[in-house]
């Protein structure tokens, strides 16, 4: 399994916007600047992350982005299902389609290896991806 672009990139975002935590607002065009990332891939991820609460976004002279509650509140399932939703390995447990559903004996089987994923990405707060690491 792997990430989509946006779904990594939307984790870089986040974590380049939770290491301006209590230091202020921060602006997308900065945070694109600060990771490298596009301006509008950072300007759709901050629409989709904003709908899904986990950005805030201010306006005014003071304004900009901040996030929506504490980095240890959010984890990197969040991240993902904001943009990806449902974290899932396969499609057929979404009601999608299959040719072999009628004869399948793993269907059963997948909500709790999707639930244990969901679970291992849960474990992830935000505060550990944006601590700083040294270069050895």
């Amino acid at each position: 399994m792997r990430l989509s672009n946006l779904a990594d990139y939307a984790v870089v975002t986040m974590t380049q916007a939770a290491r301006h935590c209590g230091g202020g607002r921060v602006s997308a065009s900065e945070l694109a600047a600060e990771t490298g990332l596009p301006a509008p891939t950072v300007q759709k991820l901050v629409s989709k992350l904003t709908a899904a609460g986990l950005l805030r976004s201010v306006r005014g002279a003071k304004g900009g982005l901040q996030l929506a509650r504490p980095a240890a509140a959010i984890s990197v399932a969040d991240i993902v299902e904001a943009v990806e939703g449902p974290i899932a390995l396969t499609a057929c447990i979404d009601g999608t389609d299959c040719a072999v559903d009628h004869n399948c004996a793993v269907k059963p089987h997948w909500p709790v290896v999707n639930e244990a994923l969901r679970g291992a990405l849960a474990d992830i707060p935000l505060t550990q991806l944006a601590a700083q690491k040294e270069v050895a």
